[in-house]
């Protein structure tokens, strides 16, 4: 077997409309809404589906929990510029800007948490 990429990954979240804010307001993803009513986060040619926790989707991981998800994302947006909006918007950098091991290689990063706790790397490769 050979893999291209990564399609989408769930979040099981405790609370959907906090998540989409915060997704969409201070990461600029968008909101997407498809089957009955199923809510996810787009951004490039991916997408975070949202579950929300105790009422999650089948099939569905084992033990899906919030917070319990550590997640890279690649920016076109230059370190610099992430800073200073994540600054604009209260949000607190919990590391960084570090230098760090990317799947393509060198990358240097800052480090976020999102309403849940799961920590996200926001990145641009060097």
């Amino acid at each position: 077997m050979e893999f291209e990429a990564i399609d989408h990954v769930v979040l099981t979240v405790r609370d959907i409309p906090a998540s989409v804010a915060f997704y969409t307001r201070v990461l600029g993803m968008r909101e997407e809404v498809f089957g009955e009513g199923r809510r996810a986060l787009a951004f490039g040619r991916c997408k975070l589906n949202l579950h929300q926790a105790g009422r999650e989707f089948e099939p569905k991981a084992a033990h899906p929990a919030p917070g319990a998800v550590d997640l890279c994302l690649l920016a076109r947006t230059s370190i610099s510029d992430i800073e200073r909006h994540l600054a604009a918007h209260g949000v607190a950098i919990e590391q960084g800007p570090i230098e760090r091991s990317g799947a393509q290689g060198p990358l240097l990063s800052v480090y976020v948490r999102d309403p849940d706790g799961n920590l996200i790397e926001l990145s641009n490769p060097l």
